[in-house]
């Protein structure tokens, strides 16, 4: 079996660290009524986040669904699978339903088809207790973010997952030697289920574990676009963020658009010359797609992360990391557009008159209409 399935926490009281955030899960199930916000926990990957709510689940003697937002996100499938459950009550005795939305920061994109939306209006009209779950808090709509309250998961001390590992040992009855279970801990970087995953590979048919066996299952260095970013921001060495340029799987036609965003924030005197550098990356992009040579990417690299943190001086103000803001803007142009497309098609199936006509004699006055009652506009135009 699985250890990390066979070690998973039964109730709140065996989640590892984040105790602050154990206690408030706590406190607002046994609070709820329907009247309650739902609970948005963020936080990385593998510190527990889904674990807990399942342990708040089996400690209220609540039913669970759990909806796989990644996997099941459109409009039709939300509402049916999650909407009808949220209103009505279990069917097998238990007090409440726990509705589970995983991945809910996995809702927007060109396969979301009207799913944050549905999520949304999930959230307004839910009877029962629904708990979001998502790995970057950023990466959810505004409209689901305000509906929720906030419990932040952080990553878990090296001391603890070390401690962790020393007891599932003793379970398995494996011997660890003190090196191997400090070495399976760093190397987790505060994510549980790596550590778990790490002990058990390095311990397969073995009966003791040394520092040497761990080697061969480290966790594989991944950086992510968060990590790359800050380090810029942070003004850190070149040979630190060219060692998480090649841990970042992003490639640096997306990385400039991250570090745009960042230098955006920064100071007058630091932007400018932080964005030289970026303007001189851009010109290396644009040479490489021109000329199909991509050994080009390189200096774009350098020069987007190394050029622009050798501006930042060591006591400079620190911008938040977070997705382009142009990106939102489009996404809410295209929006907009694709509403536009579907009122002129329904107007225009009803009047039998041409949906471009309808853009582009009628849409002002619509929008005056919808002014009046702009909810009853859009249910009545399933917008």
């Amino acid at each position: 079996m699985d250890w990390a399935e066979k070690y998973r926490p039964q109730h709140l009281a065996d989640i590892l660290g984040n105790s602050a955030a154990v206690r408030q899960m706590a406190s607002w199930a046994e609070n709820w009524t329907p009247d309650s916000a739902p609970l948005l926990l963020t936080g990385k990957p593998g510190i527990g986040k889904t674990s807990a709510a399942l342990a708040l689940a089996r400690d209220m003697n609540w039913e669970v669904l759990e909806l796989n937002a990644s996997d099941a996100r459109t409009k039709a499938v939300i509402e049916r699978v999650a909407g009808n459950s949220a209103a009505t009550a279990s069917l097998f005795g238990s007090l409440r339903k726990l509705i589970i939305i995983d991945e809910a920061d996995n809702l927007e994109g060109n396969a979301d088809r009207g799913g944050a939306r549905a999520i949304a209006d999930l959230l307004k009209e839910a009877k029962q207790p629904v708990i979001l779950i998502a790995n970057d808090p950023y990466g959810i709509s505004d409209s689901i973010r305000r509906l929720c309250d906030p419990v932040t998961f952080r990553a878990i001390s090296s001391s603890t997952l070390e401690k962790r590992v020393r007891e599932i040992c003793a379970l398995e009855h494996i011997a660890c030697s003190p090196e191997a279970a400090v070495s399976i801990a760093a190397s987790a970087k505060g994510d549980l289920r790596s550590a778990v995953n790490m002990l058990s590979a390095a311990a397969l048919g073995q009966g003791a574990i040394e520092d040497e066996d761990v080697t061969t299952a480290q966790k594989d260095e991944r950086a992510t676009i968060f990590d790359l970013v800050g380090g810029v921001a942070a003004g850190e060495s070149d040979a630190k963020l060219q060692k998480l340029s090649f841990e970042c799987e992003e490639k640096p036609d997306y990385v400039i658009q991250w570090v745009e965003e960042a230098v955006s924030q920064m100071r007058p005197p630091v932007m400018l010359r932080a964005y030289r550098r970026i303007s001189r990356a851009d010109m290396y992009l644009g040479r490489t797609m021109r000329r199909q040579y991509y050994g080009l990417w390189r200096y774009a690299s350098s020069l987007m992360t190394g050029g622009a943190a050798s501006e930042v001086p060591p006591s400079s103000f620190r911008p938040r990391v977070m997705p382009p803001a142009r990106w939102k803007r489009m996404a809410s142009a295209k929006k907009q557009k694709t509403v536009r497309r579907s009122l002129a098609a329904a107007i225009g199936e009803i009047s039998q008159i041409p949906d471009a006509a309808v853009r582009e004699e009628y849409v002002s006055l619509l929008f005056r209409v919808a002014d009046r009652d702009p909810e009853g506009f859009a249910e009545k135009y399933n917008l």
